[in-house]
């Protein structure tokens, strides 16, 4: 039987996410994830198949909520929400401040901002602190801040990719190490916001060396009366975290929107006290500010708020659905293989849901990691594994070189069984066919 633990070796990416069995969740009579989440049908949808038509193959995602593998797909009552609202015009700004107003209360805090996705809410997070902290127009930013508070507080350890969602709006980032360096950093008087990368506290590598926590990172922000951001992007379930964050003081909180909330790819969620959710507003589309390009039409409002609806109905066990299912069934498919041990890990932060891991000898098998993926992305349905496949330990994973690690809470209903029967033929071909 496979072993599920949570494992102490963490994360990368933000973009990341308890196993219950659907004997389980039947048994108190709960509605399964995997039948809320199943797609409508295609006979059901009308119109033209456009991937066909621009021919663009369809994919079995076993990675997970990537960017690159168009996140999420929309569950029905989502989809309906989004397809009705784009039947009709609305004035925007009416329709965004009433979609805050009721996320907010729905999600038990203060403020709350639709975004074009986590990115969109960092930059409006970022714009707000800016004018909070020197009383600016939205208009003044970034080009008439030299002189002004523009500096960002950030664990070096925290660096990533994202800064550039805070540069957008002219702000500049201080890097510190130790908690010395952090009250320093805040004593200087020139920091508009702190950033907290919520899934680096987990992470092992560079990124794990961040020697200030969560909640410590939080006091000494507000003992300088400065606003702490958090990049949650990824973490969610569990459905608390959702105002978890924001219940611990955090001024601001960012999360995506179409990972494990199944909204639209291209929206997200900035939350947290009032007064600077409304600045946020004030720098959104469709005012010409920072925001102006972060555009979020009706639809990915409207969608982001069925979104918040549909994680509400269900329980932590319900959420987690068939995941448990999918995995077994993928592992009994190819346990019998020689030298292959399966393991079932749970990232305890973001992704926070059961991954498969594969692992095998490739001197009994035959067959690298790299000639399995191969064959799985080059066959038909192509089949994309967790990139964390082949790798280091990494995003919560303990992964290794001749580890295949299989996310199974992206695939639809009857793509477990495929998945299973494409790893056993990979592994059971001749290496100079995979």
């Amino acid at each position: 039987m496979p072993i599920l633990k949570e494992p102490s070796t963490e994360p990368f990416s933000r973009r990341r996410f308890f196993g219950w069995t659907s004997s389980f969740i039947a048994s108190f009579g709960i509605p399964s994830f995997a039948e809320s989440a199943k797609p409508t049908p295609p006979e059901t949808t009308g119109g033209e198949d456009y991937y066909d038509k621009l021919g663009v193959p369809k994919i079995i995602n076993a990675a997970g909520t990537y960017t690159t593998l168009t996140a999420a797909c929309m569950p029905p009552v989502v989809l309906a929400a989004v397809q009705k609202a784009a039947l009709h015009p609305v004035r925007l700004h009416d329709l965004q401040i009433n979609a805050g107003e009721y996320i907010a209360k729905r999600l038990k805090c203060e403020g709350a901002v639709v975004t074009s996705g986590a990115s969109g809410a960092i930059s409006l997070a970022t714009a707000a602190c800016l004018q909070y902290a020197n009383n600016i127009d939205p208009l003044a930013m970034p080009q008439a801040i030299s002189g002004l508070k523009n500096q960002v507080i950030v664990q070096a350890a925290h660096r990533y990719g994202y800064d550039h969602a805070m540069f957008l709006c002219g702000a500049r980032v201080t890097e510190v190490v130790t908690l010395d360096d952090y009250k320093r950093a805040c004593a200087s008087g020139t920091a508009i916001m702190t950033n907290f990368f919520n899934a680096a506290e987990e992470e092992v590598g560079f990124a794990g060396t961040a020697q200030i926590g969560r909640e410590e990172w939080l006091r000494i922000a507000h003992e300088y009366n400065i606003p702490c951001h958090l990049d949650a992007a990824a973490d969610m379930p569990p459905i608390s975290n959702l105002w978890k964050y924001t219940g611990m003081g955090f001024d601001l909180v960012s999360f995506s929107g179409g990972k494990g909330m199944r909204g639209p790819q291209n929206a997200g969620l900035l939350l947290g006290k009032k007064h600077l959710t409304d600045l946020a507003n004030e720098n959104n589309n469709p005012a010409d500010g920072v925001g102006r390009g972060m555009k979020v039409a009706k639809e990915q409002i409207v969608g982001m708020v069925a979104a918040v609806d549909w994680v509400l109905s269900h329980t932590e066990e319900s959420m987690q659905g068939d995941y448990q299912k999918r995995a077994d069934l993928i592992a009994a498919a190819v346990k019998d293989i020689p030298s292959v041990t399966i393991e079932i890990v749970v990232p305890r932060i973001a992704n926070h849901v059961p991954h498969l891991l594969i692992q095998f000898d490739p001197a009994v098998t035959q067959t690298t990691t790299s000639e399995i993926v191969h064959y799985l992305r080059m066959g038909s349905p192509s089949i994309e594994l967790n990139p964390n496949t082949g790798g280091k330990p990494n995003q919560g994973i303990p992964s290794s070189a001749s580890t295949l690690v299989v996310g199974v809470w992206m695939l639809q209903p009857g793509e477990d069984k495929v998945v299973g029967q494409r790893l056993k033929e990979a592994f059971n071909k001749p290496k100079s066919h995979v």
